[in-house]
């Protein structure tokens, strides 16, 4: 396994198929909801590799001197329980510091809200919707 962390066309390819597979494809999220505005050729994406194979992405998006905001983790289904989401949202949070972040923020399904407690982030919202799933807020000081 091998981690890449850039915006090259070619790991944002990656990342997209990632996604595609998962939130598209797996959990019947529509594409024009997945892939957004945010989806551009200046966007990082980290991506594990297995081999040549993308296994997991996540996106970066630093929403403001402080805070970055890690997006869109995903894990094709045969890799999960592997740590890979681990390492994706950590790959995204060095990035953050290393841009001088203090904060990070997630938006979590419910169903991912253990994950993320467990790798150190506290709910800090109501419940709200976005896609049409429950979803809670996460900040995490790094």
């Amino acid at each position: 396994m091998k981690i890449h962390t850039g915006k090259e066309k070619w790991n944002r390819a990656a990342a997209l198929y990632v996604r595609m597979q998962v939130f598209v494809m797996e959990r019947s999220i529509p594409l024009k909801e997945e892939f957004d505005t945010e989806d551009h050729d200046e966007t990082i994406y980290v991506v594990i590799y297995d081999g040549e194979k993308p296994v997991a992405t996540g996106r970066y998006k630093q929403i403001d001197s402080d805070t970055v905001r890690p997006g869109r983790i995903a894990v094709l289904k045969e890799y999960r329980k592997k740590g890979l989401g681990e390492s994706v949202v950590k790959e995204l949070e060095d990035l953050g510091r290393e841009q001088g972040c203090t904060t990070s923020v997630i938006h979590s399904e419910l169903s991912a809200t253990g994950f993320y407690e467990k790798l150190g982030y506290t709910k800090v919202s109501d419940i709200y919707y976005e896609d049409g799933a429950p979803c809670v807020t996460l900040k995490k000081s790094l």
